[in-house]
């Protein structure tokens, strides 16, 4: 348990020296909700990187802030499993697309990364790759009516589609209605700039694809699924235009 609280600690800490020099103002209070810890353990916090030589200014009286000078370097980055596996597979995305920016070094950076992961977890990464697909840039009609989806839902289904796990949805159609839909998240499909998620629709019982940004809320439901082949939704993705 103390080795679990140690490392909570470093991470939390991490975060606290990321978040102080980016924001203009920042309080103990809001700090500890964020976290979901008290205000006394974030001061520890705070008190602890000011041994460590960091340069946290504090304002006086109620309400007042605390801030990390702007000249202070937050050190190297030290990414968690989930949110290297995010990054690893942006780069991924960009490689595919083929886009000719930005390129240069995303080679080195995919490297560094694969080499900081277990040959379990370089596995699993692999496998996640796989699932997202490519397609050719969206319509100017579809993107006209593309929208952001809450990030509520980004997460659930940025959660659902890594664990295989059913997620329950409230979805609506290009004509308005609405529906609520118990789906398995199988495979993403990028049509620059809109994300469609590739999913077996229990409820309809059979492969379907809805635009990420129509879902309007969403649900874990616990259940996991077992990955079907590409081959089983490729009717639905040969579709030249899934406005949906």
């Amino acid at each position: 348990m103390a080795r679990t609280n140690a490392h909570d600690r470093l991470r939390r800490m991490e975060l606290l020296a990321v978040q102080m020099k980016q924001e203009a103002h920042c309080t103990v209070k809001d700090l500890a909700q964020q976290h979901g810890v008290s205000m006394r353990t974030i001061a520890r916090d705070l008190s602890l990187m000011r041994e460590q030589g960091m340069q946290i200014d504090a304002d006086r009286g109620r309400g007042g802030g605390v801030r990390l000078d702007r000249n202070w370097g937050v050190g190297r980055m030290n990414l968690a499993y989930p949110e290297a596996v995010d990054l690893l597979i942006s780069i991924a995305v960009a490689e595919k697309m083929d886009s000719p920016m930005f390129l240069a070094s995303l080679e080195s950076v995919r490297r560094q990364l694969v080499a900081s992961f277990s040959p379990e977890k370089r596995s699993k990464v692999t496998r996640l790759k796989s699932r997202i697909l490519i397609g050719v840039t969206a319509s100017t009609y579809v993107q006209a009516s593309a929208n952001s989806p809450p990030k509520r839902v980004v997460q659930r289904l940025h959660q659902s589609f890594i664990n295989q796990e059913v997620l329950e949805i409230g979805y609506q159609r290009e004509d308005g209605v609405s529906s609520e839909r118990q789906i398995e998240p199988h495979y993403l499909l990028l049509k620059y700039p809109i994300w469609y998620v590739v999913a077996f629709d229990r409820l309809r019982n059979g492969p379907r694809i809805f635009r990420c940004d129509r879902i309007g809320a969403a649900t874990m439901t616990g259940a996991r699924f077992q990955l079907m082949p590409k081959d089983a939704f490729q009717p639905s993705l040969a579709e030249d235009d899934l406005s949906l």
